[in-house]
């Protein structure tokens, strides 16, 4: 292995920089390629079929470009939808993102547990496997809010987000039947841990949880026994499309250096 093939996370937009973050810490010393699809975002309202499709395909021109060691959809809309099309298509490891729904079950003191994604992520059939074996004595209420994707896309930008514009977007899912009993939230969209602290500050008396740690620790133990290089190397952020937020400062936090468009 080359100690300078990089790690590459895909995302829609800027989501995946919740994942990217935890496995920074575990891997100070990797190198980082981070693509967003911002020619394609949001995924949450494409269709399945053409999310299947693109999904891969992109992919693969990245793999061809960068040469990873390993690559991490960080998206979950995308990781429900083509998970398996990507791994038939390339020929390394994929990490997928799933909603951290066990855990949140293990926390869960009502049982009754809300999970938050995209409108695409919250009705697959994926969500109703994952109920079924982990959380099968709970009832899950599930919102799609498009919304908190614009909100966090926002956020990373440099603007001042509402608590309250936050507190609308989250409202249908406590407004559902039994919604008042919801005690834990599964943040189902890598975008929602972006708005972390304006999530408690609208609804302070739920826990929240995400899949981002439990996807680092996945990483470093699939890459334990390869070498790095010696010292940290500033990491590429990557867009499909010129057409993005003034993001470079707040890229730059998580390490990424250099913008180009694929």
């Amino acid at each position: 292995m080359d100690p300078s093939a990089p790690l590459l996370f895909f995302d829609s937009g800027v989501g995946g920089l919740s994942v990217l973050a935890p496995t920074r810490e575990l891997l100070p010393n990797a190198p980082i390629v981070y693509a967003a699809d911002s020619a394609g975002f949001p995924y949450g309202k494409r269709s399945e079929a053409e999310i299947a499709s693109r999904v891969p395909a992109l992919l693969g021109r990245l793999v061809e470009r960068f040469h990873p060691r390993l690559a991490v959809i960080a998206c979950n809309t995308a990781s429900t939808i083509a998970l398996d099309h990507v791994r038939s298509a390339l020929d390394l490891p994929v990490v997928g993102t799933v909603p951290a729904i066990k855990p949140a079950a293990e926390m869960s003191k009502t049982r009754v547990i809300g999970v938050l994604g995209t409108e695409a992520t919250v009705r697959q059939p994926y969500v109703d496997d994952l109920a079924a074996r982990f959380a099968a004595d709970c009832t899950l209420i599930r919102h799609g809010s498009p919304e908190l994707v614009e909100l966090a896309e926002a956020k990373l930008g440099g603007e001042n987000i509402a608590v309250d514009a936050v507190r609308v977007a989250v409202r249908p899912m406590f407004d559902a039947p039994n919604g008042e009993k919801i005690d834990t939230v599964v943040l189902a969209c890598t975008h929602f841990p972006l708005l972390a602290d304006e999530l408690r500050a609208a609804l302070p008396d739920v826990a929240y949880v995400d899949g981002g740690p439990g996807i680092a620790r996945r990483i470093a133990y699939l890459t334990r026994e390869q070498p790095w290089p010696a010292e940290h190397r500033p990491g590429v952020a990557v867009f499909t499309s010129a057409a993005r937020r003034p993001l470079d400062s707040a890229l730059a936090r998580f390490g990424l250096n250099e913008i180009l468009i694929l």
